[in-house]
């Protein structure tokens, strides 16, 4: 052994520890501390929150955050000062940065029906946080991260350290089967010291299950592979019958005694005008067109592609993802002329082929970078905005072979007209009491849900996959 991996090998040795996990009293290999672990939560929410808008709606967001510190106050860290925070997006998700950061989007929250489900998901993030499955993580892609090196240098083998940099972790990707699990037996208990029915941390599972089926199974009918699973860990995976799950779930079922709180009604009602799917503020995706109100601009992609929005851009993409287009917000203060802003913002890359647009009152300029992977390059100016496009195919594909298409979605932008205003407001929940012989067919029907109307209804109702509703009953609509 060289002297200098024995070095790295020491270096390891000197940052490695062993601390008490506040939640489960084992010792734990970190490399943190709590101070570190603040810290790195409270960065990290910076970064979060620009990739991840919180949702403009105050008073859904302090109700979150009271439920959210219901369950908190009950758990083993009952001293950090945790902040819930509803993510405007309509994916099914929920995570936990460390230092106690939560977010839930949107999306998921649509699909919950009481307040013991909201309190489900929050209490399982927070189990996280208290028994720092986050820190363990880091700490270990940290320790493989110091030992790659040392074998990089020992060795002359430098893509030792790349190897195991493949090891590390990202705060909002799943945790693992036992940390999951773990998660689960912990966000229970503090249901259950909160107050509320910790059976719903059951009806969470059953719930995402039933998303996961509907997932695959309308997949199947497009003739597409099947989807990623959504929500991490245990909750999209694993039945709600698995008997381990019910194993962790036993102690926090011990310690529920006297009113144990469901809260549907109340809940239900914080749901009204809640956006189903995309929100107003981050532009609605209406079939293969594409509204934004506030930003008064529309575009429309080819058939067959899938739209994908996010706060940095705006991607279509073919079936295959053979062939792509991005469109992202730039500014140009200057007021540049369109062809100099282009070719400003490619900075030394060179343009051929370049053509002016003309487009609704609109100027634009596009041109084509050239090379092994050539791209075709846009933009078009909206008073101080300026929209760059970057169009490519994966591949030896020549761009030729997609660059009709991509010029067709570049010249397709423009302004809103008065009767698309209306398309740039997304479908909005609204909340019913069924009718006696009222049936889920029948609402189904009068609703603006795309594609399978009927099981997405029960879906958000709990009926998933052949449920009715009882007379007088609280249900969630699409309109």
């Amino acid at each position: 052994m060289s002297w200098r991996l024995l070095a790295g090998l020491l270096l390891l040795g000197q940052l490695a520890g062993c601390a008490v996990n506040p939640a489960t009293g084992r010792t734990n290999f970190v490399m943190m501390s709590e101070q570190q672990e603040l810290d790195i939560g409270r960065r990290y929410n910076q970064e979060i929150l620009k990739q991840n808008p919180r949702y403009a709606d105050e008073k859904l967001q302090a109700y979150v955050q009271q439920v959210g510190e219901r369950v908190a106050k009950s758990s083993h860290r009952n001293r950090l000062a945790y902040q819930f925070t509803v993510v405007d997006s309509p994916d099914i998700n929920a995570f936990a940065l460390p230092g106690g950061y939560i977010y839930i989007h949107r999306g998921l929250l649509a699909y919950l029906n009481s307040e013991a489900e909201l309190a489900a998901v929050l209490a399982h993030e927070v189990g996280h946080v208290t028994a720092r499955h986050s820190v363990q993580q880091q700490s270990q892609s940290s320790a493989w991260n110091i030992l790659g090196q040392a074998l990089a240098i020992g060795t002359g083998v430098g893509a030792a350290g790349d190897l195991t940099n493949a090891l590390g972790s990202a705060f909002v990707r799943g945790y693992g089967r036992d940390m999951e699990l773990e998660a689960d037996g912990l966000g229970a208990q503090y249901l259950a010291r909160s107050g509320y029915d910790p059976q719903a941390m059951i009806e969470v599972v059953k719930l995402l299950k039933n998303q996961e089926v509907f997932s695959r199974d309308q997949a199947a009918k497009r003739g597409e592979a099947q989807p990623a699973g959504g929500y991490h860990g245990l909750f999209d995976t694993h039945p709600d019958n698995d008997r381990r799950l019910q194993q962790v779930l036993g102690p926090a079922r011990a310690l529920a005694s006297g009113r144990q709180e469901v809260n549907r009604e109340g809940f239900l009602k914080r749901l009204e005008g809640l956006p189903f799917g995309d929100s107003a503020e981050t532009g609605v995706r209406r079939g293969q067109h594409f509204y934004h109100g506030e930003l008064d601009f529309t575009l429309a992609f080819p058939e067959g592609w899938a739209i994908v929005n996010r706060p940095e851009a705006l991607i279509g993409h073919s079936a295959d993802q053979h062939a792509l287009v991005a469109m992202s917000l730039e500014a140009n203060p200057q007021r540049l002329a369109p062809a100099e802003w282009l070719q400003q913002r490619a900075g030394g890359q060179r343009l051929v082929a370049g053509i002016e647009l003309q487009q609704s009152g609109l100027r634009g300029y596009s041109a084509i970078i050239p090379g092994n992977a050539a791209k075709r390059v846009a933009v078009v100016q909206q008073g101080q905005r300026a929209y760059l496009f970057v169009a490519a195919v994966r591949g030896r594909a020549a761009l030729e072979s997609e660059d009709e298409r991509f010029l067709q979605v570049i010249n397709s932008f423009r302004p809103l007209t008065a009767a698309e205003r209306k398309l740039a407001e997304p479908p909005r929940i609204h909340l019913l009491q069924a009718k006696a012989g009222q049936s889920m067919a029948e609402l189904a029907k009068q609703t603006k849900l795309p594609g399978d109307a009927l099981d997405t209804l029960r879906l958000l109702n709990n009926f998933y996959p052949a449920g009715e509703p009882s007379p007088g009953g609280w249900l969630k609509v699409v309109r």
